[in-house]
């Protein structure tokens, strides 16, 4: 009995092992969150939209893709503004 007890107990470990280290698949479904997603407002970006930038929890941290797009925007929102800024500096020489 107790031999029987200590294969089940091995079996166990060892399936919760196998699942965690990826060598059984399946593995869990995409995170889902209740809360709203507030990323950044269409149009010229203010600090205030930075500000008020707020992501959605995942199981473990936040949602990637909604970080990845907000940094994306930033980027983007803020070479264009360096681009600009430059042509007014040379303009100015």
């Amino acid at each position: 009995m107790t031999i029987v007890l200590l294969l089940l107990v091995l079996l166990a470990v060892g399936a919760v092992v196998a699942v965690a280290t990826g060598r059984i698949g399946g593995g869990m479904a995409p995170a889902t969150s209740t809360r709203p997603f507030r990323g950044l407002p269409e149009g010229p970006v203010q600090a205030a939209d930075v500000d008020a930038v707020r992501f959605s929890l995942g199981l473990r941290g936040y949602r990637m893709d909604e970080v990845d797009a907000v940094l994306d925007r930033l980027r983007e929102e803020i070479r264009e503004r360096d681009e600009e800024l430059a042509a007014w500096r040379s303009a100015e020489d």
